[in-house]
């Protein structure tokens, strides 16, 4: 099971990383910074800086991974993540929808917990 988690966790801070240098080529006062903690298993991209007047900061992805399956907690985009995921090689059976119901996770075609 440890290999599966290292692929993951390869696969998630990637991911995080390709958003966070798109992100960062806007020029838009933002600054997005990818927080990896392998030993914690959470990953998230944070996005903070100044627009006008406004201090932002905020966290666009946030990713956990919790007896091997990997769960998808913030989604700040209209970007589909999970399938994303499961593209670069995440078994679509280990991912869970936190951030939505549990309800409505058994619908999703996803895993439910």
């Amino acid at each position: 099971m440890a290999h599966k988690i290292e692929h993951y966790q390869k696969i998630i801070v990637a991911t995080l990383k390709e958003y966070a240098d798109a992100f960062n080529q806007q020029k838009d006062g933002l600054d997005a910074k990818v927080i990896a903690d392998y030993q914690g298993n959470h990953f998230q991209l944070l996005n903070s800086g100044w627009q006008k007047d406004n201090y932002l900061f905020y966290v666009v992805f946030h990713f956990d991974i919790l007896n091997d399956k990997v769960w998808v907690q913030e989604n700040r985009t209209d970007v589909l993540i999970a399938q994303e995921l499961v593209e670069k090689g995440v078994d679509k059976k280990d991912i869970i929808l936190g951030l939505q119901s549990p309800e409505l996770r058994a619908d999703s075609g996803y895993a439910v917990a």
